[in-house]
């Protein structure tokens, strides 16, 4: 690959990551539907499926009041011949009720993307995001919600506060996802390995 070549699919990577966020964000869903490929597979704390399952029940959430805003900060994107992992800061924040008093929650981490170019085009195949740290903030102040510290602390430490949100609201929250260490970000890192070297995604 000549060294045009690779910055031309470097560029398509990261104007990918980058429409992902905001035409999900707007929903924009027709849209958000070509940055995947026709197998592609969202994993997410709240929802583990198909792209297509994803938008439905994103689409179904946003009508319900569910609003989750990401923002992006830096790419890093390994390439292997038609198949990339990117990684990319970025945080996810979600407004929503928490034992009755309005709240943010803002969770930190990257996206892990495991990306194929098939007929000329880039696609996401499977999106796992790591989540590192979060916090809660009552948008009132001089409100704050008693919460249950037993029940958050039963959710990982990178995600605790989102994990009490979500299920605060009716979702039920994956317990196991990659955080900034631990077994379940180091076999994450391996399966990106095995992907760059010709092997599945899941």
């Amino acid at each position: 690959m000549s060294f045009s070549e690779e910055l031309v699919d470097r560029l398509a990577i990261r104007d990918l990551v980058e429409n992902w966020a905001v035409w999900r964000d707007a929903c924009d869903w027709k849209r958000f539907r070509t940055v995947w490929h026709d197998d592609g597979v969202m994993q997410a704390t709240w929802f583990q499926g198909t792209a297509d399952e994803f938008i439905a029940v994103s689409e179904a959430g946003f009508q319900k009041g569910v609003r989750i805003l990401h923002f992006l900060g830096g790419t890093s994107i390994e390439l292997s011949g038609n198949r990339a992992i990117a990684q990319t800061k970025m945080t996810i924040s979600q407004r929503a009720e928490v034992e009755g008093v309005l709240c943010d929650v803002v969770c930190t981490g990257r996206f892990y993307d495991f990306i194929e170019k098939r007929d000329g085009k880039w696609g996401l195949v499977l999106r796992q995001p790591i989540y590192e740290k979060d916090r809660l903030d009552p948008i009132d102040p001089t409100k704050a919600p008693k919460l249950d510290r037993q029940v958050l602390a039963s959710f990982p430490e990178g995600y605790r506060h989102l994990a009490y949100l979500q299920a605060g609201i009716g979702y039920k929250v994956k317990p196991d996802m990659p955080g900034l260490y631990g077994p379940e970000v180091e076999a994450l890192y391996a399966r990106g390995d095995t992907w760059l070297a010709g092997g599945p995604a899941v």
